[in-house]
């Protein structure tokens, strides 16, 4: 199985690739907003601020995540069990042992984070550790380690990182056009053609970037599911465990919109998943649809 995660520079190049499309993204919205407001340090200050917030991001995203959840470490002494499976997932998928947390919440669900495969971490609740059973549990952590190996985790954070960025700037540049064209000298000074194309872009392109993110992260899903099952040869055991965690009702106290996307499952319950707008702006794909993918291999 070490040849799982062929497709791993494959990925790296799609990753930098989107990482580039974004940036772009955010120098055309600083280039807008220089144009209305007539000041070209924006740009500059743009630029720097969204390479700047990148560069923390990936450094720290694990550390910032982790913390965010209140998990804590374990080891082999303290965790037989979970550190054995995730060991002997690890060698059979060729990949270095990631550090293993606990986070005590009742709720059923996982999360793998980490800039690369040596510096990876998985998360689960005690909630999971306490509802399946070992095949599903497998079935569980093959799926987090398919997202280190196929280095997931650096796209997931560059893009929550991006996203976050283009929308304070649009919401800065939507907040300082109302008050500049409260200022008579002001207004008389700003374009009606670059106001026009300035709002437009500036409500447009975080709405763009959240809807390419989530894009993202539901096809992930779906390709972690995917090379899970490959892993532990018995898809049925996650399969059962996306029934037994989507099931649950406990609501993840530790959940917040910014690391949904990062967890096996949707966080977030009790909330209707069948309008199709509601199912565009969802970070994972339906559990029925993920059920019946692994059941058809």
């Amino acid at each position: 199985m070490a040849n799982l995660y062929t497709h791993k520079d494959t990925n790296i190049r799609k990753t930098w690739a989107l990482f580039t499309i974004f940036l772009i993204v955010v120098i055309g919205l600083g280039w807008v907003f220089t144009q209305v407001f007539g000041d070209p340090s924006i740009l500059y200050i743009a630029v720097i601020f969204s390479i700047g917030m990148s560069i923390t991001s990936y450094w720290f995203s694990d550390k910032i995540v982790l913390k965010m959840a209140h998990a804590q470490p374990v080891t082999r002494e303290n965790a037989r069990e979970l550190y054995n499976i995730v060991e002997n997932l690890a060698i059979t998928a060729g990949l270095p042992v990631p550090k293993i947390y606990i986070i005590n919440e009742p709720a059923p669900n996982a999360f793998a984070t980490g800039r690369d495969p040596k510096h990876a971490v998985v998360a689960v609740t005690t909630g999971i550790l306490q509802r399946l059973d070992r095949s599903e549990l497998e079935g569980v952590l093959a799926h987090e380690l398919s997202h280190v190996g196929n280095r997931d985790m650096l796209i997931s954070t560059m893009a929550v990182i991006l996203v976050g960025f283009i929308s304070i700037a649009s919401d800065f540049f939507l907040r300082s056009l109302f008050w500049r064209g409260m200022g008579g000298r002001d207004r008389d000074n700003l374009h009606p053609v670059m106001i026009l194309i300035g709002v437009a872009f500036a409500i447009l392109a975080p709405i763009g970037a959240a809807l390419m993110q989530l894009a993202i992260s539901r096809k992930r899903e779906y390709l972690a599911d995917a090379s899970g099952a490959l892993l532990t040869r018995y898809p049925e055991g996650l399969a059962r465990a996306l029934e037994k965690i989507s099931s649950d009702p406990t609501p993840l106290r530790v959940a917040n919109n910014t690391t949904a996307h990062l967890w096996l499952a949707d966080p977030f319950k009790g909330k209707a998943k069948t309008s199709w707008l509601h199912k565009l702006f969802m970070t994972h794909p339906p559990i029925e649809e993920r059920v019946r993918a692994l059941r058809e291999m």
